[in-house]
């Protein structure tokens, strides 16, 4: 009988915590994630410096010990197909967030298609960092195309793109790095300088999935050439080095111009338009904008999965010639 190949427990477990994510959304009760960031956030209490060199020290001793849990937990079950697929399905629906993403756009469509405002300036918050008291249906509506989105790169692509580079630990490590970034990697005066290690790091990290999230867009959009055309435009003109490629190639697939002022707090940004000859976004276009999130998770998942198994079976044959 042929010896299973140990490439596959972790590759069927990555594709059971996809359907697990598909299916159930984030677990509502102890989710991992929560978890970490309230850990993280009292160490931050405890060794916060307005210091570079501290922050760095704080983001590699949140992420270093992910890694190395999950490299541990790997060796632990090395021998047991079963408790590898097991690691790699739990880790897998833990750091997936695309269910909760589209259900969370979907509320807030819901309710900008009943006219109730007030309900949507309400859950906003739960999607994105922006103030929303403000903004009108059409800007809340352009709020969560955005989010959708940036999240389906963060959430979804990324996470799923280091778990083929690197397995579980890669796929825990990216999460603690995103995490990181949206606790402490903000501009503020307590975290300019503290939070700069995670901001970076988070940049590095989200390079690879930005990227393959533009490109699996352009290849689920029903106009693949309008979507190239914006990507490839205006991609790079975002002041984010990775949200702008999901956000320009989303913009192009779904005919919609995305960018322009946007207000956090007391602090505005104008940032550049993305897709300025195409039309504003309405209200229908937050469905729109979900159905394509999971067409590109769905597309992530095979590609990654896919690639993965051939750097496998190409390093496995390389070992035996």
């Amino acid at each position: 009988m042929r010896r299973l190949s140990p490439a596959l427990p972790p590759l069927l477990g990555a594709v059971a915590g996809y359907l697990a994510d598909t299916r159930y959304g984030d677990p509502r009760r102890g989710h991992p994630v929560a978890l970490f960031g309230s850990a993280a956030g009292r160490l931050e209490r405890a060794v916060w410096r307005d210091h570079r060199a501290v922050g760095a020290a704080y983001t590699a001793t949140c992420v270093g010990g992910v890694a190395a849990a999950a490299v541990l937990a790997e060796r632990t079950l090395g021998r047991s197909p079963a408790g590898r697929a097991a690691l790699a399905a739990a880790a897998t629906w833990t750091v997936l967030g695309g269910t909760s993403l589209t259900r969370e756009a979907r509320t807030i469509g819901g309710s900008l298609r009943a006219g109730d405002l007030a309900a949507a300036r309400d859950r906003l918050p739960h999607l994105c960092g922006r103030d929303p008291s403000a903004l009108d249906g059409q800007q809340l509506a352009r709020a969560v195309v955005e989010s959708v989105a940036e999240n389906t790169a963060d959430a979804v692509v990324n996470a799923l793109t280091w778990g083929a580079l690197a397995g579980t630990p890669g796929l825990l490590a990216f999460r603690a790095v995103n995490t990181l970034d949206a606790m402490v990697g903000h501009r503020s005066a307590r975290h300019t300088r503290f939070g700069w290690a995670s901001a970076r790091l988070d940049d590095v990290a989200g390079w690879p999935g930005a990227r393959l999230t533009a490109l699996l867009t352009v290849a689920a959009s029903p106009d693949p050439r309008r979507a190239w055309r914006i990507w490839r435009r205006d991609g790079s003109a975002h002041p984010s080095p990775n949200a702008g490629q999901a956000e320009s190639a989303f913009a192009g697939a779904l005919g919609v111009r995305l960018g322009g002022t946007l207000h956090y707090g007391e602090r505005v940004e104008h940032r550049p338009v993305l897709g300025a000859e195409l039309r504003p976004v309405t209200v229908d276009d937050v469905e729109r904008a979900c159905v394509l999130s999971r067409r590109v998770g769905a597309l992530a998942l095979a590609t990654t999965v896919a690639a993965r198994a051939a750097w496998t079976l190409t390093r496995r044959h390389r070992a035996r010639s």
